[in-house]
């Protein structure tokens, strides 16, 4: 008896331990009789609610009141999972396979474009993106773009890149730009006094001596700032190395300060006030911007014009190849929807419930019957 006792209370703890992932097992839509299940669709939810405008605005989705989004977000997750699943079904179903060395060649691509490896992974950093992550989504894109390969030609001419140009002749016009690195020691006044203020040493300040706790801060970083100026001026040739090891923009660090070409909307007022009133090859005094303290070392000009069409024709064209291969990808998503047998098993995942719920909550909620006037008695 003891023994069953045992087994059972083992079996008991098992369940309670495992039934999240039993959860996150079960089936709720099945693509041609293939599964998506809630774990799946419950990590691209988690996502999707927690990545763009909803993460710079620091948007609940699970919030009751926040209901009509997450309704939206639910109804675009699930969508993009059936795609998924009938695009990787067409893959196998035509043998498509991605190397090694496609998945490389690609990261070399978008490496040449960025400018480094570093560079790259900076961008990746700032963007929340593992490099696991990063290879997993270019691995996949590389098999949509072989996919898009076996439907039909996706080449483009150079006169149909000619036609472009011409009938976009805006988009390749530019204003005054000129060519810089900088140097940044950043100064943020209001993020200086919420550390001061969350330091217990410092519960006992009074306001005045936060402030003035502040502005010693501020001070040290804007000496930090003269002092690289310094060593900048002594040796010009030294700046991209004195950028790299002293620089708060670390986007530009890693590249000795390196902004490239700008036009003067593209940054700040104060930076470009002075940057453009600089000549190639020479060195500014201390900017201050809201951003803090820059050293700017401008290093060419261009003057306001026009891309000739030669330089800009791989560009464009590489631009329409892309488009072409998304239509033929739309065109076939919308090819394999009509003749796939998609089964929602949990009806909360179905599309039509999905936009029943969008259209209650855009019409609000709905508004309880008045009860009805009782009759006024008949007189006697």
């Amino acid at each position: 008896m003891k023994g069953k006792k045992l087994l059972a209370t083992v079996a008991l703890s098992a369940l309670l331990f495992t039934g999240c992932g039993i959860k996150s097992a079960q089936t709720i839509i099945t693509v041609n009789g293939q599964k998506i299940t809630q774990g799946q669709y419950d990590a691209k939810f988690k996502e999707a609610s927690q990545s763009g405008m909803m993460a710079q605005f620091g948007i609940d989705v699970n919030d009751g009141k926040n209901n009509f989004l997450a309704s939206l977000i639910k109804n675009k997750v699930i969508n993009e999972l059936v795609v998924q699943k009938l695009l990787d079904q067409e893959i196998a179903k035509r043998g498509i396979k991605v190397t090694n060395e496609d998945v490389n060649n690609a990261i070399k691509e978008i490496v040449d474009k960025v400018g480094s490896k570093e560079q790259l992974d900076q961008i990746l950093k700032q963007n929340g993106v593992t490099p696991a992550q990063f290879k997993k989504d270019l691995t996949q894109e590389v098999k949509l773009k072989k996919l898009a390969q076996s439907l039909g030609s996706t080449t483009v001419s150079d006169a149909d890149a000619k036609k472009f140009y011409n009938e976009n002749i805006s988009k390749f016009k530019y204003p005054d730009k000129v060519r810089a690195s900088h140097i940044l020691i950043a100064v943020n006044p209001q993020e200086i006094e919420e550390i001061i203020k969350t330091d217990k040493a410092n519960k006992d300040l009074t306001e005045a001596q936060i402030k003035a706790k502040v502005n010693e801060e501020v001070a040290a970083k804007e000496a930090k700032a003269k002092e690289i100026l310094a060593q900048v001026k002594k040796d010009p040739s030294q700046f991209a190395k004195i950028a790299k090891e002293n620089s708060d923009d670390t986007t530009t660090a890693v590249k000795g300060g390196e902004l490239g070409f700008f036009a003067a909307k593209e940054m700040v007022p104060e930076f470009s006030k002075v940057a453009f009133s600089m000549k190639p090859n020479t060195v500014s005094g201390i900017v201050k911007t809201q951003f803090g303290y820059h050293i700017i070392m401008v290093t060419d000009r261009m003057a306001a014009g026009q891309q000739p069409f030669e330089k800009v024709k791989s560009d464009i064209k590489g631009y329409l190849e892309n488009q072409k291969q998304l239509d033929s990808i739309d065109n076939l998503v919308e090819s394999l929807k009509k003749s796939a047998d998609i089964q929602y098993v949990n009806k909360e995942y179905d599309p039509t419930e999905i936009q029943k719920s969008i259209q209650t909550e855009m019409n609000g909620a709905p508004k309880k019957a008045e009860p009805a006037k009782a009759k006024a008695a008949p007189k006697k």
